[in-house]
């Protein structure tokens, strides 16, 4: 059963002109995992940007107003995303006793994450 759901778009190069800037900005979004797998693809932008989108739509998804962004990590990129959750984020899934699906797409221009939080046999306790 669906509790909530989460959605987030965004422009690939407003993510991109902000690292730019802030090179550091990078290591508070991302978890080294995340980096890596970005690094390997031939626009690292467009796969930080979608998983920064992912990470949006999972605090949407929990109800979250502030949280960490390493906290939400989104591993993978042949097939499904695996999506980890640390910290507060993995707290705040307990406490609703929801697991967190995402689901990732970006064009050229775009990317976009949505989450669903879901009641279940496989929700934390």
């Amino acid at each position: 059963m669906v509790s909530a759901i989460g959605i987030d778009l965004l422009e690939i190069e407003r993510l991109e002109r902000a690292l730019e800037r802030r090179p550091r900005l990078a290591q508070r979004l991302f978890t080294d995992a995340e980096r890596a797998y970005a690094a390997s693809r031939a626009r690292p932008g467009q796969h930080l940007a979608a998983r920064f989108c992912a990470k949006e739509a999972v605090a949407k998804a929990l109800g979250m107003s502030a949280f960490s962004f390493r906290e939400i990590e989104v591993l993978g990129g042949e097939g499904p995303p695996e999506l980890v959750l640390h910290g507060a984020a993995a707290g705040a899934a307990a406490k609703r006793g929801v697991v967190v699906a995402v689901s990732l797409t970006h064009t050229d221009r775009d990317a976009a994450a949505v989450a669903v939080a879901s009641a279940g046999e496989h929700a934390p306790r």
